[in-house]
């Protein structure tokens, strides 16, 4: 079946593409869907003046809008619609995650199965919905007095009505994205919420290396430097693929079965275990942990700015919790960590797995069935996790480091790299299992026409 499967892997070509009607509708589906997205994020909030903006989101970069804004797709810049992603439907999800294994109510729910999805599901809605409402006050309330120390103001008329209009602009523009996600997931390739921030950020990539071709011909940046970046980059994304396709195979070993000759013949097959089992869903949980309390502060702190010690100590925090600094990268290297083992643990249930093989009689060679193949599982996953944490770690935090000494823009950062790579694997890992299971249903036409026709 393998060796099948690779050949027609290696027979793909345009003609078989072109007749895979279903993948191609699908395909269609995920650009346009991508198409509105970025449309979207030119849409102002009502009530801005986009000009005094623009000015004032000068003066602050560097900061935490920065990498807000990349993962908005230049969104935060432009205060659109969709200035907050999809960044507070990923903290609602994991919140209910990270409810679901503390407690029993929400766990006994998510084991019924597709009707306790559907609840959790409604659960995260709600919660995306609160925390957009929360931070979206916050950032109104934010850009009322953003920029009155210079004589400016980017809200024409401040008020309670831009307030309202402003939160409920954030929450439809929120929850159209979320929605627009999973039609992407249901009806098109890849998955949705994945594919919207990789869009962000790729939309942003032609700006940045402007930038930093700009910086090199300006002389602010050294062509040694320039070219030194290119190479990690390029390096990055070969160590990346690599680490993104590397597993341990555990051997699986099933009774000896007779054959039809007569004789007897015991199976073998192998459970793959990533090394990487969380994939890119650490970093992006570690950046949306840290983003909603930085731009509550961030907005916040603009506001009761010299009025009280609070507004002192929020403007501490800003800059002791700014991008680049220590105590930031400390906290995001923790955040990965945890959701590193975190995620795995959602994911792969090694109880499960070791029932699983017991049942239809499959056991690991050396380790007696049930309770021994459990804790076998679970102690080879946790030596793996061990690397697959490293290694996210050190793919996010050292292209970080860099960026924020050498002063390269931000989007060629080790997470963005790691978010477009990733998606960008699983996007042509699905076109690839459309294409082979077209080929396979042509061949099953083929075979019945050819027994039709002997008959």
């Amino acid at each position: 079946m393998a060796s099948a499967a690779e050949q027609f892997a290696s027979n793909m070509s345009l003609s078989q593409f072109a007749k895979a009607s279903e993948l191609k509708k699908r395909l269609w589906f995920t650009l346009g869907a991508l198409i509105i997205f970025r449309l979207l994020s030119h849409v102002p909030l009502p009530g801005l003046d986009p000009r005094a903006l623009a000015t004032l989101f000068e003066t602050t970069k560097g900061g935490v809008l920065d990498f807000f804004n990349t993962f908005s797709g230049g969104s935060l810049s432009r205060m659109s619609l969709i200035a907050l992603g999809v960044m507070p439907y990923i903290t609602a999800s994991i919140v209910i995650q990270l409810a679901t294994s503390l407690s029993p109510s929400l766990a006994a729910i998510k084991k019924e199965g597709e009707s306790g999805r559907k609840k959790l599901n409604q659960y995260t809605r709600y919660g995306t919905v609160l925390l957009t409402a929360i931070q979206g006050y916050f950032i109104a309330v934010g850009l009322e007095t953003w920029g009155a120390d210079q004589g400016m103001s980017a809200v024409v008329e401040p008020g309670m009505l831009f307030r309202v209009s402003a939160v409920i602009s954030l929450i439809g523009g929120t929850m159209f994205l979320m929605w627009l996600g999973e039609q992407i997931t249901s009806r098109g390739i890849g998955n949705g919420v994945s594919l919207i921030i990789m869009a962000g950020i790729v939309s942003q990539l032609p700006t940045a290396l402007a930038k930093v071709f700009e910086g090199g011909r300006t002389g602010s940046l050294s062509p040694l430097l320039i070219f030194a970046v290119l190479v990690l980059v390029i390096g990055l994304i070969a160590f990346i693929c690599f680490m993104e396709r590397a597993q341990r195979r555990v051997l699986i070993q099933y009774p000896k079965r007779q054959t039809q000759r007569g004789s007897m013949q015991a199976e073998k097959s192998h459970l793959p275990l990533k090394i990487n089992t969380a994939n890119v869903i650490p970093p992006i949980f570690a950046s949306s942990l840290l983003l909603m309390p930085l731009t509550i502060s961030q907005f916040a702190g603009q506001r009761v700015a010299g009025e009280s010690m609070w507004g002192d100590f929020i403007i501490s925090l800003n800059q002791y919790l700014a991008h680049g600094t220590p105590l930031y990268m400390a906290l995001y290297a923790s955040g990965i960590i945890f959701f590193c083992f975190f995620y795995t643990a959602v994911v792969f249930n090694p109880e499960e797995t070791a029932d699983n093989l017991k049942r239809y009689g499959g056991f690991i060679p050396g380790i007696r069935p049930g309770k021994n193949t459990e804790v076998y599982l679970d102690y080879v996953l946790t030596r793996i996790t061990v690397l697959g944490a490293a290694y996210l770690t050190f793919i996010c935090l050292v292209p970080e480091f860099l960026v924020a000494k050498a002063g390269i823009p931000f989007y060629l950062g080790g997470t963005s790299l790691l978010i477009v790579v990733n998606v960008t694997i699983d996007t042509v890992t699905q076109i690839q299992s459309h294409l082979l299971a077209h080929q396979y249903g042509d061949l099953i036409k083929k075979a019945k026409l050819k027994g039709g026709m002997r008959r």
